[in-house]
């Protein structure tokens, strides 16, 4: 059945009706009462504005208002992929798992598509991601079709796995909506690297992620996020971090019209961890906002914010960060900071650091710096015979790479350098 692409969040609803009889687990109870219950959702809350105090700084009516169409016949046969930069890689095209395109064979842990294994996922999908406070992931529930389900065992070193998405021009506006499930056991680990391109359509992305770590688990993930100029790239991650897991993550986002990285992490258990770096690019009239929140529900827990950008042209950026420290989570150890590099004076940069703390026995602290290239590091570099252009680069990269200085992992360092380093030769110039 086709649905018209009509605008906003009523336009979404008219699909959705259109095609729920049609999207996978659409004879599952569960999974009808969940996505009824995003619908009322949606229907309450529609797009947010920025009159709501999350969404302040950044605007999403031009998606609102967008018509954006479900891609309803799946992209088939050969494609251009990018080089894979792990042995095991799970490709996804317009939000569609194509086992055709990826390789899993002989991994120590499951990692199947979500369409076609959503009875293994009741009580799974939907646990660890709300929908009140958070339309995007309400939509996601909504309208999902695929995504990929992580299992690892207890105990078992799962390696590098790829996680790759890539958008395919069908004529038209647009969407797709991801639903990744991750659970690692006790004491599991897993390196998760997450890429998403396209090419110059209008399209949304809008993926969620459920991580569930149990005792002592460990998930590194990279996220290179290089969408097309006219994309629109809103992810939601929510994580549970039990007693002594760790979940880092490291991201740039180097791509899209409007970007904005939303993570949600709680910190469940004695001596859990998370670390957050980001790297956020934009040029022209584009918009990146990254937010977070950590919620600090136990005690002796850490975890680290680090947020680099870099704005050109008339682009705007954001950072939103808030750790929350209950009462019983003494001994807290929280750490948050975001630096601003505006290379254009037309360049705005939106800052807001929160800490709300209720416990008496911890250690926070937060910083935020916006500025422009020092010019004594460039009066240092040009005096030494570095040409302008040259000086002004190396800066900019050092500064952006300062984000990874402490990540070991080689595969990841290298894919996310690489995005930085791409993003550089495309609008470094101009800047």
């Amino acid at each position: 059945m086709t649905a018209s692409p009509q605008p906003g969040a009523a336009g979404f609803l008219a699909r959705y009706q259109g095609l729920k009889d049609h999207l996978p687990g659409a004879r599952l109870p569960w999974l009808t009462a969940l996505r009824a219950d995003a619908a009322a959702h949606v229907a309450a809350r529609g797009f947010p504005t920025r009159r709501v105090e999350a969404w302040k700084y950044t605007d999403l009516s031009p998606v609102a208002q967008a018509g954006f169409a479900e891609p309803l016949t799946a992209v088939e046969g050969a494609l251009a992929l990018p080089k894979p930069r792990c042995a095991a890689r799970a490709v996804f095209v317009d939000g569609r798992f194509r086992a055709d395109l990826s390789s899993l064979a002989g991994l120590a842990f499951r990692a199947v598509s979500v369409a076609q294994h959503l009875d293994a996922l009741e009580g799974l999908l939907g646990a660890l991601a709300p929908m009140a406070d958070h339309p995007l992931t309400a939509l996601n529930t909504l309208m999902f079709e695929d995504g990929l389900f992580l299992d690892v065992p207890a105990g078992v070193d799962g390696g590098h796995l790829e996680l790759l998405s890539i958008a395919v021009d069908p004529g038209r506006p647009f969407a797709f909506h991801p639903r990744h499930v991750i659970r690692l056991g006790a004491g599991a680990k897993l390196t998760l690297l997450e890429t998403a391109t396209g090419g110059g359509a209008q399209y949304l992305h809008n993926p969620v992620f459920e991580i569930d770590l149990a005792e002592g688990a460990v998930l590194t993930h990279g996220r290179a996020q290089g969408e097309g100029d006219a994309a629109f790239h809103l992810s939601m991650i929510h994580a549970r971090i039990a007693t002594e897991a760790r979940y880092d993550t490291m991201a740039v986002s180097a791509g899209a019209r409007l970007a904005r990285m939303e993570i949600h992490a709680a910190l469940t258990g004695p001596k859990a961890s998370c670390h957050m770096n980001t790297a956020q690019l934009a040029a022209g009239r584009a918009l990146v906002d990254t937010t977070t929140a950590l919620d600090h529900a136990a005690p002796d827990c850490a975890s680290r914010q680090t947020c680099k950008t870099v704005l050109a042209g008339q682009s705007r950026g954001v950072f939103q960060g808030k750790i929350l420290v209950r009462r019983e989570a003494q001994k807290t150890d929280g750490y948050q900071m975001n630096q601003a590099l505006l290379l254009s004076e037309d360049a705005e940069m939106d800052s807001k650091p929160q800490l709300e703390i209720y416990a008496d026995d911890v250690k926070c602290s937060h910083g935020a710096t916006i500025g422009a290239l020092d010019a004594d590091s460039l009066f240092y570099l040009r005096s030494r015979g570095v040409p302008a252009d040259q000086a002004r680069s190396m800066l900019v990269q050092a500064f952006l790479h300062e984000a990874f200085e402490g990540l070991e992992d080689d595969t990841l360092r290298d894919a996310l350098t690489a995005a930085v380093d791409g993003w550089w030769a495309r609008h470094g110039t101009a800047s």
